[in-house]
């Protein structure tokens, strides 16, 4: 019993941490682009708290898990052949409580420690050619077409001999198409993508541990944004809003060659996000999201505060 516990708060774990870092992103104006040279530093803060629907593949109710992602980026914008591009790298630091319900006997754990690396390559296919600063502060955005691929690199904490890490142990990419639109000041964008994932040879299992596969994931996100205006005496700087939502679905899993459909992901989120300038360098983001159906997997409320630091120039 107790094994099946384990089981399921490995699944608040790494659902949750997994979705946070694919298929239940929200990323409004991803593929706006920016001048070349541009770079930037991001802090984020995260803090989530909610639930997991198991689907009934074990015996655990009342799964709950609350837990903090601190995570530190920096994005760099350069000229691709002509096209604008831009890469960004991100590092995320967790801290969290997991609890649950086995047979009416309460059970927690506590964990901390490293999620895997990500970084995101993204170029502009029409719309926006690569320009120094003088150019785009004449540019006005259209239409504009782009293509990403973003790679998770399993350097998380994981250990074999331990049900609960951070870390998902395999590779996963995630090649996606974007659009973006303005119209005035509103902005219309939409992302489709999938998520594909190498095997993790060394999966939890008694008496030793078995490779686990998990198929690929689709998804798609939408959002609405709107300009509010321009801040007083500076003509570049824009705070706005955004209506945000997502679909995914897939990623049934596989241990040893045996394929569970009861863990077939089918779930949306949608949110709110909010970002404001507060000097030339600096700007504050604010957002806040929730699912509205999760089949299978971590269903959470979350809120984030992020500020970044911008420049021209070397990195």
């Amino acid at each position: 019993m107790r094994r099946f516990f384990n089981l399921g708060l490995l699944a608040v774990t790494a659902l949750g941490c997994v979705n946070f870092l694919s298929a239940q992103d929200l990323s409004p104006r991803a593929y706006i682009i920016t001048p070349n040279h541009s770079n930037a530093i991001t802090l984020t803060y995260s803090f989530y708290d909610g639930g997991l629907n198991f689907n009934g593949t074990i015996p655990v109710t009342g799964a709950t898990g609350t837990y903090s992602v601190p995570v530190f980026t920096y994005y760099h914008a350069f000229n691709f052949f002509g096209r604008s591009a831009n890469v960004n790298a991100s590092l995320p630091y967790a801290v969290g409580n997991f609890s649950g319900k086995l047979l009416g006997e309460n059970k927690s754990i506590y964990r901390s420690g490293l999620l895997d690396f990500s970084a995101r390559l993204s170029v502009n296919l029409k719309g926006g050619p690569a320009m120094g600063a003088k150019e785009f502060t004449k540019w006005k955005q259209k239409m504009l077409l782009g293509a990403s691929l973003k790679i998770i690199a399993p350097t998380g904490q994981y250990d074999p001999a331990k049900l609960i890490n951070w870390g998902i142990n395999r590779w996963a990419f995630k090649p996606e198409l974007g659009y973006s639109q303005r119209f005035g000041n509103w902005v219309v964008d939409g992302y489709g993508g999938v998520w594909f994932y190498t095997t993790n040879s060394a999966y939890y299992s008694i008496p030793v541990p078995k490779p686990q596969t998990e198929e690929p994931i689709g998804s798609f996100e939408g959002h609405l944004s709107y300009d509010l205006g321009r801040v007083a005496r500076k003509k570049t700087l824009y705070p706005w809003v955004s209506l945000d939502g997502n679909f995914w679905f897939g990623g049934v899993t596989s241990l040893n060659g045996i394929r569970n459909l009861a863990t077939k992901q089918t779930g949306s989120r949608i949110g709110g996000t909010f970002s404001m300038p507060i000097t030339r360098h600096q700007s504050l983001k604010c957002s806040y999201s929730d699912g509205t159906y999760i089949r299978f997997g971590g269903n959470y409320q979350s809120v984030s505060v992020a500020w970044q630091y911008s420049w021209l120039g070397k990195p």
